[in-house]
């Protein structure tokens, strides 16, 4: 959807997103070791189970108090799952919005994922001539990250390429592919900040430097992704979807915006920060963005269907965590955690849901989970939404002590792509938004998954999905 006023911009966003001398101004930045390695895909790629379109009946669930399995492959369904309202009634025909498309394919409405960045066509190439370790700039003044496709990596065996930003403090290495492995077409991970560096490291086994006389040895980067600077940003229509049908206004910020930086809740709600740790900014084909959260103690990350369904999309999706401002209206951000997608588990289009697990889960497992309530959301239940609008830091929607009218359930039984498939509230929402949680203030688990726009925004019922992945999570 398209929001007509200004996107809300914080003091804190507003850095983030300008990335001034090419960085963002970072908290507790670390050293400047590499810290990240190639995304590999699973050869062959498993199909994703679609559960709209899944026959077979699911198999029994996981017991209570399992220990954590970081990187299992999907589990297996189960025949107890509790019953939920039939999704067979809604056909491909009713998830068709008024002029015939599906509202997750719109080409006009957008898919509900939001631009944060653009892609941009280049040549560059390091090779092996002049014996010293080769280096590319690119540097896009105002850019927020930038993130580099190489389209072709042949180096000899112990070499390695380094992506870093432009002073050193984010810093991720890709080591040689095995010989022969002509699969190069491959995505680094982000840098924040409007430069990236790509340098190449010689290693020791090429001492007769054959790879000089022969020439054919190089790494070639034909793409780059580029961040939006804060004035692009606020320029990007808003991509939210809305309810199939709806017409009228559009706007998910329903009044004025009384989101608030995550950090302003630390000691007013310290349940509230820190339940925001567990969700986590997706950056989906290096220019658009989501919202997703772990769910339970394992290694599963929940979003929308309509920001990605496949193992495929999920490998080139960063996985952003502790992206938060680091003082209440201030100016640094956390450096934040970035991992990689690993698996699709399973996804649905009529409940708008997509479980995944990602790479290197011990790196995030730190900031925590949340849980799904099993129980139905009430009228008039005081509710708060940590989220990702428009790619800033998160935010929180829902203030302690806010009137029940602005960030509360109006309707337990909303419609959205189902009959009552829904709850509906106003709390703030904006493109980016997508995928996040909406958790009970009595309970502190989550009633809704965000996915809908439009005031009063909704999301899928929280004990619909938990009776749903009960044999995922």
């Amino acid at each position: 959807m398209r929001r007509k006023a200004g996107i809300a911009v914080a003091a804190c966003a507003a850095l983030a997103l300008t990335g001034t001398a090419g960085a963002t101004a970072w908290k507790a930045a670390g050293d400047s070791q590499p810290v990240g390695t190639w995304q590999q895909a699973p050869s062959p790629v498993e199909r994703t189970p679609v559960a709209a379109e899944q026959t077979a009946e699911a198999e029994a669930a996981p017991m209570a108090g399992v220990p954590e399995a970081p990187d299992a492959a999907a589990a297996p369904g189960a025949s107890s799952v509790p019953p939920v309202p039939s999704a067979s009634e809604a056909t491909d025909e009713q998830l068709l919005d008024q002029e015939g498309r599906h509202e997750s394919a719109s080409a006009v409405k957008g898919d509900g994922r939001q631009k944060v960045g653009e892609l941009l066509n280049v040549r560059r190439l390091l090779g092996y001539l002049g014996g010293k370790p080769a280096k590319e700039t690119f540097r896009y003044p105002g850019a927020s990250y930038v993130k580099l496709h190489f389209s072709r990596m042949e180096m000899l065996p112990g070499d390695y390429v380094t992506v870093s930003n432009a002073d050193g403090t984010e810093s991720y290495r890709y080591d040689a592919p095995e010989l022969g492995d002509h699969d190069s077409d491959r995505w680094a991970m982000s840098v924040t900040g409007d430069t990236a560096v790509l340098e190449m490291h010689r290693g020791p086994a090429d001492p007769l430097r054959l790879g000089e006389l022969l020439g054919t040895l190089g790494v070639d980067v034909d793409r780059v992704a580029k961040g939006f600077s804060r004035s692009e940003q606020r320029e990007q229509p808003e991509e939210q979807l809305t309810v199939p049908g709806r017409t009228g206004k559009e706007e998910s910020v329903c009044g004025s915006d009384t989101s608030a930086d995550a950090v302003c809740y630390r000691s007013s709600d310290p349940v509230a920060y820190t339940k925001s740790k567990a969700i986590a900014r997706l950056l989906i084909n290096g220019t658009e963005l989501c919202t997703g959260w772990r769910v339970g103690t394992n290694n599963r990350m929940l979003t929308n269907n309509h920001c990605f369904t496949s193992t495929a999309e999920a490998h080139d999706t960063e996985v952003w965590f502790n992206y938060q401002c680091a003082r209440c209206g201030g100016y640094d951000v956390y450096k934040p955690t970035k991992v990689w997608g690993a698996s699709v588990l399973t996804t649905d289009r009529v409940y708008d849901y997509t479980l995944f697990s990602v790479s290197n889960f011990a790196a995030v497992r730190k900031f925590g989970y949340l849980t799904l309530d099993t129980a139905r959301p009430a009228r008039n239940q005081e509710l708060y939404v940590p989220q990702h609008p428009a790619g800033e830091p998160t935010r929180i929607a829902g203030s302690l002590g806010e009137k029940a009218g602005n960030c509360s359930v109006v309707d337990p039984g909303y419609n959205g792509y189902a009959t009552q498939s829904d709850v509906a509230y106003y709390c703030d929402t904006e493109g980016g938004s997508s995928g996040s949680p909406v958790l009970s203030r009595k309970t502190d688990k989550v009633v809704a998954l965000h996915h809908f726009g439009g005031c009063p925004n909704s999301g899928v019922r929280g004990d619909l999905l938990a009776a749903k992945l009960r044999a995922y999570i």
